[in-house]
């Protein structure tokens, strides 16, 4: 059944009159007045404290963690910087300790440990301490000659960034603990024994001491003693080798020692040579090949004696005798020199002279010659036209002589 027009239209006139009527019910309820809730500013206010104080807690937890940050470091502090061995004996080794505490809040680590003259080894248990851990740097001296006031230094690095580098000292005063007489001994050939003194060793803190070894340059001298002496003192006869001592003419006597604080006494050997030549070497400078030079030498006799030339030639025929003149206390000797021919850039020749003394030995006089030096020529304009010559010469660098560590 199909609903007819006027039922329609009614239901369009409830549909509508419900639409007004709650339509009506809002706006009435909108135009009513509100009441505020008298805890809203109270909870504004709180809610507001809180957060301010949150933002100020937070703040405050930053700042103390940048602080714990900058705070944090390690400190190295040393008891002492400087030992004093006080009187040392030469060539005499001695121990010495720094101890040292890390007063920082944060793990102190030792990175390189520099020294002086290489003779100053060092010893470290560990690299890293722990804030308030103790350390001890060990230090071994060696005393070396001069005798007097000494001192050295170690340098030492790590992460502390207020003392980066602290410089460590190490002093003494190297003194003589056994007294020698001579100090030096000055030998002549002409005397029997060389002339040579008797030698005396004294122990100047009263520590008995033996004598274990005695030495010379090719065993030149020697002396009678007994090792298992004990003494505060000793008198040694020497014995001179006149051969040996004509043929070396210098060097050196060593006496190892027990004293504690001497261990070698080191005593000096010369000898005047029987014969002077003047000038030995003999030199010549900017040689040019095949063009000789003349040279005079001198031949005296040191200690006087009478003496005659038996030959003078050369080794490689480089220098000539000319002639030869008897002096009062000598003779003079006029050489030719030819130098030969420059080969391969080469700027040096050599020969040698031998002197043949009548009823004697030999007298081998160096001969050392120099070509000129090659110079280089380079051209070096001085303005847009015009250029010049500079000539520069090369010049050979020396190896500088460093001292290297004592190993013990």
């Amino acid at each position: 059944m199909k609903p007819n027009r006027l039922t329609l239209t009614v239901l369009t006139i409830l549909v509508m009159g419900c639409i007004l009527f709650l339509q009506a019910g809002c706006e009435e309820e909108a135009m009513k007045p509100r009441t505020l809730n008298p805890d809203w500013f109270q909870q504004q206010t709180w809610a507001a404290i809180n957060q301010q104080g949150s933002q100020q807690a937070s703040q405050q937890v930053s700042q103390q963690a940048s602080q714990r940050m900058v705070t944090a470091a390690p400190g190295i502090a040393f008891e002492k910087v400087t030992h004093n061995f006080g009187d040392v004996g030469p060539e005499t080794n001695h121990l010495c300790e720094f101890r040292f505490t890390n007063t920082g809040n944060a793990v102190l680590k030792i990175g390189e440990i520099t020294k002086v003259c290489g003779c100053t080894p060092f010893s470290l248990d560990k690299a890293e301490y722990a804030p308030g851990e103790s350390g001890t740097l060990r230090v071994r001296y060696y005393a070396e000659l001069p005798y007097g006031n000494t001192k050295k230094q170690l340098f030492v690095h790590s992460n502390d960034r207020r003392n980066p580098k602290i410089a460590l000292n190490i002093e003494a005063r190297i003194a003589a603990k056994v007294n020698f007489e001579p100090k030096a001994l000055s030998l002549s050939l002409k005397h029997q024994n060389g002339g040579c003194p008797q030698i005396t060793l004294s122990s100047l803190d009263n520590q008995p001491f033996s004598i274990r070894s005695f030495k010379s340059t090719s065993n030149f001298i020697t002396a009678a003693y007994n090792p298992s002496a004990m003494a505060t003192s000793f008198v040694l006869q020497p014995m001179v080798d006149m051969a040996k001592l004509e043929q070396y003419l210098n060097g050196l006597i060593e006496i190892e020692l027990t004293h504690p604080e001497c261990k070698t006494v080191t005593i000096s050997v010369n000898a005047l040579p029987r014969f002077n030549v003047a000038p030995h070497p003999i030199v010549i400078r900017e040689a040019r090949a095949q063009s000789a030079v003349t040279k005079k030498v001198r031949i005296q006799n040191n200690y006087k004696d009478a003496f005659e030339l038996e030959s003078v030639r050369s080794k490689k025929g480089i220098v000539q005798v000319l002639g030869k003149q008897k002096l009062n206390d000598g003779y003079e000797i006029e050489l030719s020199i030819m130098p030969p021919t420059q080969r391969n850039r080469a700027t040096l020749f050599t020969d040698t002279v031998v002197v043949k003394i009548k009823g004697g030995g030999n007298l081998e006089i160096p001969f050392n010659g120099f070509y000129p030096r090659r110079t280089a020529v380079s051209r070096v304009p001085i303005n847009n036209n015009t250029t010049t010559n500079t000539t520069t010469t090369t010049k050979s660098a020396k190896d500088c002589k460093t001292c290297g560590p004592k190993i013990f």
